[in-house]
């Protein structure tokens, strides 16, 4: 089969691979019908994440048809069933399964060992995102194995597009996730850093929540855009101060809700001269990741307020102002999502036209060009947000 493969830094290909087969009767074989670059992929591209291998095959936002069960499914998947596979592997056993903490099941990393050492506490196996979390192929391909099948999977209609469905594989709920963090109320500004798929499923989930105002911080003129029309008040930090419009917004007191949809790649300005500290030190191998929106959020949000962090963060970061969020009072909500948590509530409301992720895919093209496509979306040329695939 084909399938888009990392090599290196700044090197994916589309190889010829061999194809997956069970190898275990939980599994399932579906094949691909559409598939995601996403924002968390970047990561992987630069090399920032540890732990991938020339090899390894990419991407864990995916959907298709199941072409092939293992001999325990029980009638959960059959052949012909159409599903999207959530990012996160779980098992449904486990005690994180059954508390509905998805991302931290305690049987799918099957690199547990590894992931102890690094973690303390080994994660949930995720799809295509080092060996640290398992070491599992990515979707980015024409076939993909699904272990745990029978727990993880989304079942979607027959009216549903692929358009409307594939994003419930994670920038949806993570979206979604990050916004019921922040126990919002009809009195709160929520703001969230970021416009890209993630933060804009962010806004569009903070104002579904009811939020009073809904606030969208980004540089890139598109994204400003799209987030502008689900109902976002924008800042562009290039042209104007943060801290000084928040200001402006809450009546001096800041917002009560901050959500980080940037995560480790923080943007680099000269208008922010710690971008430029961490991006130095990241080169000098001292620092792994770049957390301005952190200290920015730390700053501005309201005392007692919570900050929500769905951004991917990989290792250490420095100068982060611990004190302060200490005698602000702040509660800090992170983690990488759980899918399945939240996806029969997300299902309903596509359903029923409360909201259609499809809004955020700019860019379709065939699976050899997603290496180039990688590229686009890293420097956002051609009005780039969203990339979908199709093997």
């Amino acid at each position: 089969m084909r399938a888009l493969v990392w090599h290196g830094k700044e090197d994916i290909r589309c190889d010829t691979v061999t194809d997956p087969e069970i190898e275990h009767p939980r599994d399932a074989i579906i094949k691909v019908s559409s598939c995601a670059i996403c924002g968390s992929d970047l990561h992987l591209f630069h090399n920032f994440i540890p732990a991938m291998m020339p090899g390894d095959i990419m991407g864990h936002e995916m959907m298709g048809e199941v072409i092939e069960t293992g001999s325990e499914m029980n009638g959960s998947l059959k052949k012909g069933d159409r599903i999207v596979v959530p990012f996160t592997i779980n098992c449904g056993e486990c005690d994180q399964c059954k508390r509905g903490n998805f991302s931290v099941c305690e049987r799918s990393n099957r690199n547990k060992q590894m992931s102890d050492k690094v973690f303390g506490h080994a994660t949930a196996g995720l799809f295509g995102y080092t060996h640290l979390t398992g070491g599992y192929p990515g979707g980015q391909a024409e076939y993909l194995r699904v272990p745990f099948a029978d727990a993880t999977h989304i079942r979607v209609p027959d009216s549903m597009t692929d358009e409307q469905a594939l994003f419930l594989g994670d920038i949806l709920p993570t979206g979604w996730q990050a916004a019921v963090h922040c126990d919002i109320e009809p009195t709160d500004t929520v703001v969230i850093w970021g416009c890209g798929p993630v933060g804009q499923m962010a806004i569009r989930s903070a104002v579904l929540l009811g939020a009073k105002q809904v606030v969208a911080i980004d540089c890139v003129a598109e994204r400003l855009s799209m987030a502008q029309a689900g109902g976002a008040i924008t800042i562009n930090f290039e042209e104007e101060s943060v801290v000084e419009r928040l200001n402006e917004l809450t009546n001096g007191k800041g917002p009560e809700k901050c959500i980080d949809a940037v995560g480790l790649e923080s943007h680099v300005s000269m208008s922010q001269p710690d971008t430029l500290m961490d991006r130095a030190k990241q080169m000098m191998m001292v620092e792994n990741d770049r957390p301005h929106v952190i200290r920015e959020m730390i700053y501005v949000c309201r005392p007692g307020g919570i900050i929500s962090i769905p951004g991917v963060y990989s290792g250490l970061v420095d100068k982060i102002p611990l004190g302060m969020a200490m005698n602000k009072g702040l509660s800090f909500r992170m983690g990488q999502t759980h899918v399945k948590r939240w996806t029969d509530d997300l299902l309903r409301r596509i359903e029923e036209g409360q909201i259609d992720p499809s809004f955020v895919i700019t860019h379709t093209v065939g699976l050899e060009e997603g290496p180039e496509m990688y590229k686009v979306f890293r420097d956002k040329q051609d009005s780039c947000i969203k990339v979908v695939l199709k093997p």
